[in-house]
């Protein structure tokens, strides 16, 4: 009988361990979804993100200018606002296509996104990467701020530098030249990493910043002045920059 006693207690303490062990394991090993990406736009409607529209808080039969059209998303460019996502997020790759549809004009992603309508009543704290047709990668602080290489040939004065009205807000991309001929898509990769964010287009390196005065937030699509579509927008977790 003692015997059988010791025998059930060492299995018991080394299925135990065992359980202990695979569940370490399980939390430590990345999910298919990590490895692969989940996807923020599922092609069909706008769950999981919400739109902020200062015009239709004076009139509600404003339209909303976010839309799903053909499985693409569609921001119509008027009027001005913000689609947003409900969930906050760091440590990111966040990739998707885009393309103007007829005229070419602004748009932009923000990442690092916080508190809404932050800057002239419309634009919510954030970092913005630029969209605009020919600036594209460009940086635009909103209430943030970020750091780059070679920060006053690019920036200017520094005594004008600032994250608020009237400041020098932009930071300008390292390359022109990189976006497809209109009506093609474009691939953007933006990778956020605790307070760096480095930019792609096209497979190019656009643009890299640091020290940026956050590193979490939401991420949010504009409607500012031209019709753009989206599709194939997805997030994957990161651990470190790209080369």
């Amino acid at each position: 009988m003692m015997k059988a006693t010791i025998w059930n207690l060492v299995t018991k303490s080394a299925l135990f361990s065992l359980l202990i062990g695979l569940g370490i394991f399980m939390a430590a090993a990345p999910t298919q979804a990590q490895k692969s990406g989940v996807k923020l736009f599922n092609g069909k409607n706008l769950q999981g993100w919400h739109w902020d529209v200062p015009a239709i808080d004076k009139d509600k039969n404003t339209r909303i200018p976010f839309l799903v059209r053909d499985g693409n998303l569609v921001s119509l460019g008027t009027p001005g606002g913000h689609l947003i996502t409900d969930k906050s997020y760091e440590n990111f790759k966040l990739s998707f296509s885009y393309r103007f549809v007829g005229k070419p004009g602004n748009c932009g992603v923000l990442v690092f996104a916080s508190t809404p309508r932050a800057l002239y009543d419309m634009f919510p704290k954030s970092i913005e990467v630029q969209m605009m047709h020919e600036n594209a990668g460009d940086f635009w602080c909103i209430q943030e701020d970020i750091t780059v290489p070679d920060m006053e040939a690019r920036r200017g004065p520094k005594d004008q530098w600032g994250v608020s009205e009237g400041k020098l807000r932009r930071i300008p991309n390292l390359t022109d030249g990189t976006e497809k001929p209109l009506g093609q898509w474009n691939e953007y990769r933006i990778e956020c990493l605790n307070n760096s964010i480095k930019v792609w287009l096209n497979g190019v390196m656009v643009n890299y910043g640091y020290n940026a005065t956050a590193s979490k937030g939401q991420i949010a699509l504009q409607s500012e002045g031209a019709e753009v579509e989206f599709k194939n927008i997805t997030l994957q977790s990161i651990t470190q920059l790209s080369k």
